[in-house]
């Protein structure tokens, strides 16, 4: 049977890092990418330079509909997907609670819990044995910032992960029987530019004297960790966590 993987958000970062470390391991891999279709193609490109599959398609994970689409052009382009990471996420400018309003909460709730839910339950669909499928993996891209708050900063961002903590242990006993393990990776301060989105590209500079280990992880750190989650390797873990935060 052949792996496909599906990476939400998988035009940089963590999502990129994934993406092409998949491939070396024999995945064919959807980059799913919101507005960057350049960033994509490039990794597109790099990855069937290197002898893989790959294709870019463009998806608001907000959006039922798109979500949707994404998973039949897959069906369509490479196959069933086996394996999905749930990596598409956003944060806005540093507040406190205080300050936010209905919309940014909405946004943020919306991409980050919604969206990673719409993603999780039509990989299901597809892998349960319960409907035929031959099973599979999920692994979320969670945060460090579920067990910290992020206060003053982000803890709205924050609290959308902890939903994805809790969803990460429903679903993957949910399905547990059905061939599906899920399971979740909660990176620290790692040097991606999801930072500038909040209006302070260099924070992990700022911050990385806060974690034991004394710096700030990379991207490929935490793409590692995702791809034993998702391998054979993994066979009988599912409902765990790996936190890739350098002790923090």
């Amino acid at each position: 049977m052949e792996k496909v993987l599906i990476v939400t958000g998988g035009s940089r970062g963590i999502g990129a890092a994934t993406a092409c470390l998949a491939a070396e391991q024999s995945y064919a891999v959807c980059i799913n990418y919101l507005r960057n279709q350049e960033a994509a193609n490039k990794i597109v490109d790099s990855i069937k330079h290197g002898g893989g599959r790959a294709i870019a398609i463009a998806a608001d994970v907000a959006s039922e509909t798109d979500v949707i689409d994404l998973f039949n052009q897959v069906d369509q382009q490479l196959g069933k997907v086996t394996a999905l990471v749930n990596n598409a996420g956003i944060l806005e400018p540093q507040t406190r609670v205080e300050n936010m309003d209905a919309a940014r909460l909405q946004r943020i709730l919306t991409t980050n819990i919604i969206g990673s839910f719409l993603c999780a339950r039509e990989a299901v669909k597809r892998m349960s044995t319960k409907h035929g499928g031959r099973g599979g993996a999920i692994v979320n891209v969670s945060s460090a910032a579920s067990r910290l708050g992020s206060p003053g900063e982000y803890v709205d961002y924050a609290a959308s992960k902890g939903a994805i903590d809790t969803m990460t242990i429903g679903l993957a006993k949910e399905v547990a029987d059905e061939g599906i393990r899920v399971n979740a990776v909660r990176p620290g301060f790692i040097y991606t530019d999801i930072h500038a989105s909040g209006g302070e590209p260099n924070r992990v500079e700022r911050v990385k004297e806060f974690v034991p280990m004394k710096r700030g992880g990379q991207a490929i750190e935490v793409a590692k960790a995702i791809l034993w989650l998702l391998s054979d390797e993994a066979s009988y873990t599912t409902a765990s966590f790996i936190d890739i935060s350098g002790g923090k």
